[in-house]
């Protein structure tokens, strides 16, 4: 799994919630798989020699559904670590599942399937695969194998960019495990629930549920969640580019995994470790750190993703290191992981650094290319999460309100068998109706003024870049595809502008850094122009400009009164050996015939030629 990784072993919990033995007396290896299912949470050597006793002790008396339960439990370890033993565990539970009592079983032979697919990062398999074992837990109405199965299919629904019904799925599973008092598979669900705020974007509130998490694993001693959940918060941390936050959670994480050994555990730590060395610009450090994660994971290790993102971790030290050529190898075989895992986030940053890996090289037309490619998974990625946030609040939001209907309509059905009743209390119940209609109208009262709050708040988000404060990119766009279609329309022009030399700022001096000086250029950009004319980001360090009824050359002026003004920037409180400066391109429109797409292309072209002149530039281009 990802983000960075989930084993099995924490969803695949058999110990608790199992159907009752058909015969009095428990079976000799029943006490070792419960013990090996517990075990696998903190030591999982441990936990794997004891589900191999209990296999032993099976051979001597046989019982299918124990030994079904051992050998997923051997699966779930083999499955991080060796592909073809994991394969035999499987084989050899299909065998058993014609013997089983518990048809429910199968759900998680498929499950193992499943997670091994998606390991290698053949996540649409791997779909299939759980969208199976939910349904047989279902027709088989075994609760505690539905939930590990809805926790499967939920969790890969966030990986693969479906929010709201991955939240579904793992809040579904969380209540699951609550009825059946199974509170550390509760809490595991919650550590799910918080990797997908987390693909969401919302990192604040990933980090919360991860620091809840953490301390119920940390006091019962679940060494190896504890080692999984502290990573994740470091993610978080990592997203929010809280570098000595990060770094502390990756160093604790890999504590954790060494004192268990844990080879995967310690391979994800050290790539977290080596994202801090990059951040902070110490490539050579980072290259040593990795190194170590890929001498721990070797070939054994079938997660194709952790491959990955270690691989893009090493195309950005290189980098670093001014060895283009091994970067840009490095990166590349990383995009094509991402690309087959469908992993937007990552496949946007790997374009983002072959981008500039072939600008440094003066490879300026890969490096253009690339950079349209990041655009195409930024902005993917950016609607995939807006729609999905809307889609998940409306899911809660849809919650509440039946909710609270349920417990109006609870309210009305109790009044009515007390007038049923009590019917000599006939004028003191109507005082009763009509307290209750009041309550029900401030309900609806305060129903309605919640959903107006909850609309204005998500047409805020929709059109508004969070970070800047600006017009976002569809917002911008739309404005002027308005003005191309407008009848009767007139010229107007548009004015694309980048921030020069941004990447290596950010790599330098962090990201904290380079989201200040983005608002600081926002700000300056602002105060430069007045309605009716839109700015907007487009995304990254780019801005774009609409000019409505405007020539090419009072374009130009504009953007030379721009780019002035963002070269007047004081950067003292942040840097004193360089100065920010921005390149732009400008276009005007003709009537009639440019479309949103040929005014971008003509103001993207004058804009690469500004970059290649030398930045700090306005070029203007015409139809």
């Amino acid at each position: 799994m990802s983000l960075p990784y989930l084993p099995l072993a924490l969803v695949l919990l058999l110990c608790g919630g199992a159907l009752p033995r058909a015969h009095a007396a428990p079976h000799p290896a029943e006490a070792l798989v419960e013990e090996a299912t517990r075990a696998l949470r903190s030591h999982p050597d441990e936990g794997r020699q004891l589900a191999e006793r209990a296999l032993a002790t099976l051979a001597r008396q046989p019982d299918a559904d124990l030994e079904i339960r051992a050998r997923l439990l051997l699966c779930d370890h083999a499955s991080e670590r060796d592909t073809a033993l994991a394969l035999r565990q499987i084989e050899a539970i299909d065998a058993a599942l014609p013997r089983a009592s518990r048809p429910g079983l199968r759900a998680g032979a498929l499950g193992c399937r499943g997670e091994m697919l998606e390991s290698a990062g053949d996540n649409t398999q791997a779909m299939a695969y759980y969208e199976q074992a939910v349904s047989v837990s279902e027709g088989a109405r075994d609760l505690e194998m539905l939930a590990n199965s809805l926790f499967q299919r939920g969790y890969l629904r966030g990986v693969l960019g479906s929010y709201a019904t991955g939240l579904a799925d793992l809040q579904r599973a969380r209540a699951e495990y609550e009825r059946l008092g199974l509170a550390q598979q509760a809490l595991t669900t919650l550590n799910g629930i918080a990797i997908l705020y987390n693909r969401m974007g919302d990192y604040a509130q990933a980090r919360s549920y991860y620091e809840q998490t953490l301390k119920a694993q940390e006091a019962s001693g679940a060494l190896r969640e504890v080692a999984v959940t502290v990573h994740n918060l470091g993610r978080a941390h990592e997203k929010l580019g809280d570098w000595p936050a990060a770094r502390q959670a990756f160093e604790k994480a890999l504590a954790a995994s060494r004192e268990i050994a844990y080879p995967r555990g310690q391979a994800h730590a050290l790539r977290g470790l080596a994202s801090v060395r990059n951040a902070g610009g110490d490539a050579a450090g980072a290259l040593d750190l990795l190194q170590q994660a890929e001498a721990l994971i070797g070939g054994e290790t079938p997660e194709a993703r952790l491959k990955a993102q270690i691989l893009l971790e090493r195309g950005k030290a290189l980098q670093g290191l001014r060895r283009y050529a091994e970067s840009i190898q490095a990166l590349e075989e990383a995009r094509e992981v991402f690309s087959r895992a469908d992993s937007l986030a990552e496949l946007a940053s790997t374009h983002d650094e072959l981008a500039q890996a072939h600008a440094e090289t003066g490879d300026w037309k890969t490096a253009y290319a690339h950079q349209v490619d990041f655009k195409v998974a930024s902005d993917k990625l950016l609607h995939q999460q807006l729609d999905q946030r809307f889609a998940t609040l409306k899911v809660e939001f849809d919650t509440a309100a039946k909710e609270r209907q349920n417990i109006a309509l609870l309210r009305e059905n109790l009044a009515n068998e007390q007038a049923l009743e009590q019917q000599r209390r006939a004028n003191q119940l109507q005082v009763v109706a009509i307290s209750l209609g009041s309550v029900l109208a401030l309900l609806l009262a305060a129903w309605a003024a919640q959903q107006r709050r909850t609309s204005l708040r998500m047409r805020a988000l929709a059109l508004t870049d969070e970070l800047t404060g600006l017009a976002n990119r569809r917002n911008v766009l739309a404005r002027l595809s308005q003005l191309l279609s407008a009848p009767g329309a007139k010229p107007c022009a548009v004015l694309i502008g980048d921030i020069d030399h941004f990447k290596p700022i950010n790599d330098r001096y962090g990201h904290p850094v380079g989201d200040a000086i983005l608002r600081e250029v926002a700000a300056s950009l602002s105060t430069a122009v007045r309605e009716p004319v839109c700015l907007g980001r487009l995304g990254g360090e780019e801005f774009l400009v609409v000019l409505p009824d405007t020539g090419l050359e009072a374009a130009t002026q504009v953007a030379e009164r721009l780019r002035e003004g963002i070269a007047a920037i004081d950067t003292s409180r942040w840097f004193s050996d360089r100065a920010l400066t921005m390149s732009l391109g400008v276009t005007v429109s003709t009537p009639g015939a440019d479309t949103l797409s040929t005014m971008l292309k003509r103001a993207d072209e004058g804009l690469y030629e500004a970059k290649h002149a030398g930045r700090n530039r306005v070029v203007a281009r015409t139809a």
